[in-house]
C-alpha cells in the first residue's frame, strides 16, 4: 500500500489530450510576430527597428530606485497590501490634473488603472464586444488591439489610414450600413504609420460617431512624444460623453512598470472595475505608488523633455538615412513625433518575404500586413526610431536599403 504522503506518481492508462479541451476561443489566438521578430534582435550583430521599444539607456534607473526606497520606507505596509481595484488614488488625482492641462476632462472618479493599456483593451473587449459584433478600426490599426479583441471574435471592419489618419468618407459609409459597437483610433503618432489625425478630421469623426450613436475609443500612448508641430485637441475633449480615453506610462516612462489608464464616462469605469476585478483584483499598488511619487516630484516632466528631444533626433537620423539608401519607387511618413515610421515598397513587393533576406543582412523590422484587419498591406513595413542607438541607425538603413533594392531590381 503507497503512503498517504507518497510522491510517487499514480501509474495510469489514460493520458489526457489537452489540446481538445480548450474552448473555441483558443482557436482565434495566435502569437504575436513582433514577439517572435524580437527573437532575431538576440542574434549578434541584428541592428532592429522591430519593437515598439522605448530606449532603454534613458529609463531613470537612479530613479526609480529612489522612489523604491522613499515608498517602501514610508509606506511600506500600504504598498505591500491589497488596494483598490480603481487604482492608487492619489495617483488618480495627479493623471486628472496632468490630463486637464490638455483640455482631457477627466476626474478621479473617471479614472481607472490598468496594467498596461493593453489590459485596458482587453477590458474594452470583455464589455463589449460579442460573438458577431462589429468593430471599426483604422486600416493599419495596432497589432495589440487586434490580438485583444479577436479572441471575443468580432467582425473588424478597416478604414482605410491616409497621411491625414482615418478616411471620414470611407468610415460615414460604413456606418449607413452597419451599427459598430465601437470605432477606435489612435489619433497622435499612430501604430504603425506614425501619422497624426487632422483636427478637421477629428470634428468629423465626433460629428459621425454622434450622429450614428457609436462611442469613440481613443487611444493616446504616444501624445506626450511630440518632436513639432502644435498639438491637436484630443478627441474626448470634443465629446466626453461619448468617448473612452487610454493611455499609458509605458512610452513617456518604462514600459516594465505596466501601468496604463482609462478615462471613461462613470458607469462605463464601473462596468470596466467588474470585469477588472475577475481579472486580477487590481494593479500593483506598489507599482502605482512609485509612479506617483515620480510623478509627484517632477520626474515625469523632466523625463519626457529628454526622451523628445533624443527620439526627434533619431528620427531624423533615420529619415536622412532613408533619403540616401533607399531605392526609388520606396515612400515613408514622416511624422512628428512618436516611435514609428511607416514605409510603403512597390505593390509587387512582399515584406514578409523579405524578412528572412534582411535578417540575413543583420537589420530587422516589422511586415506592415499584421497591421492589417484583413491582412493587406503586404508591400509596407514598420520601423521604430526610438531603441536602436544613433549611431547604428545609418547602418541599419543602409543594409535595409540593400535589400529593398535587390527586391525592386
Amino acid at each position: 500500500m503507497t503512503p498517504a504522503n507518497s510522491n510517487q506518481p499514480v501509474m495510469t492508462d489514460v493520458t489526457t489530450h489537452w489540446d481538445d479541451k480548450f474552448c473555441d476561443r483558443c482557436q482565434v489566438m495566435g502569437s504575436s510576430i513582433i514577439r517572435e521578430i524580437l527573437k532575431f534582435t538576440q542574434m549578434p550583430d541584428v541592428i532592429s527597428f522591430a519593437g515598439g521599444l522605448p530606449a532603454p539607456e534613458l529609463f531613470p534607473v537612479r530613479e526609480f530606485e529612489e522612489a523604491c526606497a522613499h515608498v517602501l520606507r514610508t509606506s511600506g505596509e500600504q504598498a505591500l497590501q491589497y488596494g483598490l481595484t480603481e487604482g492608487f488614488t492619489p495617483l488618480k488625482e495627479a493623471l486628472a490634473e496632468k490630463m486637464q492641462k490638455y483640455g482631457v476632462p477627466s476626474e478621479p472618479h473617471n479614472i481607472l488603472l490598468t496594467n498596461g493599456s493593453q489590459q485596458a483593451l482587453d477590458l474594452i473587449g470583455r464589455i463589449f464586444i460579442g460573438a458577431g459584433d462589429t468593430i471599426v478600426t483604422g486600416k493599419p490599426t495596432y497589432l495589440g488591439a487586434l490580438q485583444a479583441w479577436k479572441v471575443y471574435r468580432p467582425k473588424i471592419i478597416g478604414i482605410p489610414v491616409d497621411d491625414e489618419g482615418m478616411q471620414m468618407d470611407a468610415l460615414e459609409e460604413v456606418l449607413k450600413r452597419e451599427s459598430p459597437k465601437f470605432i477606435y483610433v489612435l489619433p497622435n503618432f499612430h501604430n504603425p504609420m506614425g501619422i497624426t489625425l487632422t483636427r478637421e478630421r477629428r470634428e468629423k469623426l465626433v460629428k459621425l460617431a454622434a450622429r450614428y450613436g457609436i462611442p469613440i475609443v481613443e487611444d493616446d500612448p504616444y501624445g506626450e512624444l511630440r518632436f513639432e508641430g502644435e498639438d491637436i485637441t484630443p478627441i474626448m475633449v470634443m465629446h466626453k460623453e461619448n468617448v473612452l480615453y487610454l493611455s499609458t506610462f509605458s512610452k513617456i516612462l518604462a514600459p516594465g512598470i505596466r501601468l496604463g489608464w482609462v478615462v471613461a464616462p462613470e458607469n462605463i469605469i464601473r462596468k470596466l472595475v467588474q470585469a477588472k476585478q475577475a481579472t486580477d483584483l487590481h494593479t500593483s499598488t506598489f507599482i502605482q505608488m512609485i509612479a506617483h511619487d515620480i510623478v509627484k516630484r517632477g520626474i515625469l516632466k523632466a523625463h519626457s523633455k529628454e526622451i523628445r528631444k533624443v527620439y526627434g533626433e533619431r528620427r531624423h537620423i533615420m529619415t536622412s538615412a532613408m533619403e540616401e539608401h533607399f531605392p526609388e519607387g520606396v515612400k515613408w511618413t514622416k511624422p512628428e513625433g512618436g516611435l514609428f515610421m511607416w514605409t510603403i515598397a512597390p505593390e509587387h513587393l512582399n515584406t514578409m518575404d523579405l524578412l528572412e533576406s534582411a535578417v540575413a543582412e543583420k537589420v530587422a523590422y516589422v511586415p506592415g500586413s499584421v497591421f492589417f484587419p484583413d491582412g493587406s498591406g503586404t508591400n509596407t513595413l514598420r520601423l521604430n526610431f526610438s531603441n536602436a542607438r544613433s549611431e547604428l541607425i545609418p547602418e541599419g538603413i543602409e543594409r535595409l536599403g540593400r535589400v529593398l533594392k535587390r527586391a525592386i531590381g
